[in-house]
């Protein structure tokens, strides 16, 4: 027999949520009862479902199954729900973007949209993880990689290319920098993994060895930031320091730049493409890459 919908749609929300809690909040029940649908469903099934532990509320094997059963099915009902709901007095967006994108680049020009399609209400949550648009409550995401996503549809957005920056205080008086050799003299400000300037040194023909190096940083709006304070010289993403070059907190030091291999991309269903607000967000999305990239 079926388990009944009302437990399946609590595991869930269990499962998604990683915790009794946060289940029972959006669901607008007590814990308690989240509990002892969780229990009842066990039962009928004769597994346990959930393991319980420090990291919170985890499915079990046989509980990973059973999410991956129902997990599509109920991300779909959600979606059409979320926009029946929506008909008639405008529609929302729920969009999971990088931290340093959405600050540097799609904040300052969202005023835009909002005044152009003012029936239409965005959310943006900022979020380095990769969300699973099937199954999450999330409409689009902007990501950056290659642009394979399997059963996705994909909108190119822009591929940026690094590009060397300082701020004009830090090279000023300094010998100038005519060549990719000669920003050895200076810290060179690093990303996490501290492996870029090393690449680019490679492959500008400079042997890296005597390579200065200065703090590192997860996020390239951190590395901007330390750049125009002076901090060493940047290899950054041409976009994210596109603000600071133009009110003269950085400078480029050289010409030279370094195609990225990766490129950001609008991502989600192929069904939530069909939606006209979303259509609305994608063209103007693309426009405004053409112009402000």
């Amino acid at each position: 027999m079926i388990p009944r919908l009302d437990l399946l749609h609590t595991f869930f929300v269990v499962a998604r949520a990683g915790s009794m809690k946060a289940a029972a909040a959006e669901l607008g029940v007590t814990p308690g009862a989240v509990s002892q649908r969780i229990r009842e469903l066990e039962s009928r099934s004769g597994r346990r479902l959930f393991e319980r532990g420090r990291a919170g509320t985890t499915p079990s094997s046989a509980g990973a199954l059973l999410y991956a059963a129902v997990g599509n099915a109920f991300g779909t009902l959600e979606a059409i729900s979320t926009e029946l709901s929506d008909s008639g007095r405008g529609s929302r967006l729920q969009i999971t973007v990088m931290p340093s994108f959405a600050a540097t680049w799609l904040i300052p020009r969202l005023g835009r949209f909002n005044a152009a399609h003012p029936a239409v209400t965005v959310s943006i949550e900022t979020d380095t993880r990769v969300v699973d648009l099937r199954k999450e409550p999330i409409d689009l995401a902007i990501r950056h990689g290659l642009g394979r996503y399997p059963d996705l549809e994909t909108r190119w957005i822009a591929s940026p290319e690094m590009i060397v920056v300082a701020s004009p205080g830090l090279i000023a008086g300094s010998l100038p920098v005519t060549n990719p050799a000669d920003c050895l003299r200076f810290p060179l400000l690093q990303d996490r993994d501290r492996r870029n300037w090393r690449l680019w040194f490679e492959a500008q023909g400079v042997d890296p060895s005597g390579m200065r190096a200065g703090s590192s940083f997860s996020d390239d709006q951190l590395l901007v930031r330390a750049a125009a304070h002076g901090q060493g010289l940047a290899l950054v993403r041409d976009l994210y320091a596109a603000e600071e070059i133009a009110d003269g907190r950085l400078v480029r030091v050289l010409d030279t730049t370094w195609p990225t291999e990766f490129a950001y991309y609008l991502v989600g269903l192929p069904a939530t493409f069909e939606r006209p607000a979303v259509r609305a967000f994608a063209s103007w999305l693309l426009a405004e890459a053409t112009v402000g990239l």
